[in-house]
């Protein structure tokens, strides 16, 4: 299984320019079966929703999770996949007086198996992402036997933290890839993390000139044998 997070920053590129036609064009060159966005923002394109407008252009099924709700502006975060979907669930992880944050929370059948991933995109203060990691693995995302990816924009660039300490406690290791800037990465603040696993084959990031220049964080990628 191919899976890639990505925060698409509302697919305005580090040339400031909205081109959801170059976002396509990085979509669609990762080949994924499961991708996770981040920063997705509802507007038309072409007639189009945006996110519908990349689901097509990618050929995947999208699921919206937008946490923040205006009439002029849905926005937040989205899943894109090959797989078939079982089930939805999405869950408000946001904190009194900061920017809305939430998960979606899926089931995917992927060759006879059912796997169970998650995206999400933490905030900018650690006292947040505290709170929204300890609601996340109130979830109860490894059970025995489970499969489970959690993956998204976490927001941690210190590698001791706590919440990452607690993640490690749950999931295990985390080899993590500089993503951001995109430009000249040197924080890893996207991450994929994977319970119930066979092999992790490969891990990386998409370094491509268009990628560069497409979002500030680069995508982060990795292809799991369940």
């Amino acid at each position: 299984m191919r899976l890639v997070t990505y925060n698409i920053s509302s697919c305005r590129g580090t040339d400031r320019c909205f081109n959801p036609a170059r976002t396509a064009s990085v979509l669609r060159s990762l080949k994924a079966d499961v991708l996770a966005l981040q920063e997705v923002e509802h507007r038309s394109v072409n007639g189009q929703d945006l996110l519908d407008y990349l689901a097509y252009q990618t050929g995947l099924v999208a699921i919206p999770g937008p946490i923040f709700l205006r009439r002029s502006l849905h926005y937040g975060n989205a899943l894109l996949t090959r797989a078939k979907v079982l089930q939805i669930r999405r869950h408000d992880l946001s904190v009194l007086r900061r920017e809305p944050r939430g998960a979606i929370d899926v089931d995917l059948k992927w060759r006879g198996q059912k796997i169970r991933v998650v995206v999400t995109h933490l905030g900018l203060r650690s006292r947040e992402r505290r709170f929204q990691i300890q609601q996340l693995l109130n979830l109860g995302l490894t059970p025995d036997g489970g499969r489970t990816v959690l993956m998204g924009d976490f927001n941690e660039w210190w590698p001791w933290s706590q919440t990452l300490r607690w993640l490690r406690r749950e999931f295990g290791r985390c080899l993590s890839p500089f993503s951001f800037p995109a430009c000249y990465p040197i924080f890893a603040l996207d991450r994929i993390w994977l319970h119930g696993h066979r092999r992790l084959l490969t891990l990386g990031v998409e370094a491509s000139s268009l990628a560069r220049v497409a979002s500030d964080h680069l995508p982060l990628k990795a292809v799991v044998e369940w």
